[in-house]
């Protein structure tokens, strides 16, 4: 026997089988977090090595270990957004309606 039940939300449920889309996007997000980790402990650590011990090339290292740390975190909230999309807790902005091309920029119409 199954259970039926009334109401606003009753009905049958639809059953969602295995995506590899979002198994894809959680293991993408988990490479970023730790990447995005690595490169925030490389940089103290270079950080501190530049100021201690005076070595030049560290600041390099240190500016390369930030930058990456700053992408690796962008890219893993940009893959959060797909995620949440591709769950339905989001979803894409509305497209902008098309303008008029006999209305100017400033959006009124010249007087005739």
């Amino acid at each position: 026997m199954t259970a039926v039940s009334s109401g606003k939300h009753g009905g049958a449920r639809q059953k969602r089988g295995f995506r590899p889309v979002l198994l894809l996007l959680a293991v993408g997000i988990t490479l970023c977090v730790v990447a995005w980790g690595y490169l925030v402990y490389a940089a103290i650590d270079f950080g501190s090595e530049a100021r201690h011990d005076g070595n030049s090339a560290a600041w390099g290292f240190l500016a390369v270990a930030a930058v990456g740390a700053v992408a690796c975190l962008f890219l893993g909230f940009m893959l959060v957004a797909r995620f949440s999309r591709a769950l339905g807790f989001t979803h894409a902005p509305e497209p902008r309606p098309k303008r008029d091309p006999s209305v100017p920029k400033g959006g009124k119409r010249a007087a005739r």
